[in-house]
């Protein structure tokens, strides 16, 4: 399975999907204009991704959003409910939500997000600086 790489632009994160390292990560702002048109490739990538996925096999996940508009929001939402799925199905599922201590809402975010998904790993990680 190849992997998926959208550069990231103004509004929308970097992206970088990779089957055979079995790590994702999304990093920077989201406020597409059209926040499902923009994340449906990587639907379509996670979706094909968990369904060839081996039980127990374990996925990291590596999420540096700086700033998400509510669509992005619910998207982000969605993506880990995914994650969530193949997580209670045996995958072991690492997410590591990293925020800058100074955005308060970005932190709440991922903590709201860790409390609804149960079945994950969800680390909140402090991390000052810009992510590579």
């Amino acid at each position: 399975m190849d992997s998926l790489v959208i550069e990231k632009s103004r509004s929308s994160p970097a992206i970088r999907l990779d089957a055979s390292a079995r790590s994702l990560s999304i990093s920077g702002e989201s406020y597409p204009e059209n926040a499902a048109a923009f994340y449906a490739p990587v639907f379509a990538w996670l979706k094909t991704f968990l369904a060839d996925l081996e039980p127990t096999t374990m996925v990291q996940v590596d999420l540096a959003v700086r700033y998400l508009n509510s669509s992005s929001t619910k998207v982000m939402l969605n993506f880990l409910d995914l994650l969530e799925q193949a997580a209670q199905d045996g995958a072991q599922v690492i997410v590591n939500w990293r925020y800058d201590p100074d955005n308060e809402s970005i932190l709440e975010c991922g903590q709201d997000f860790s409390e609804e998904l149960t079945a994950l790993t969800f680390n909140l990680v402090e991390q000052s600086q810009e992510p590579p």
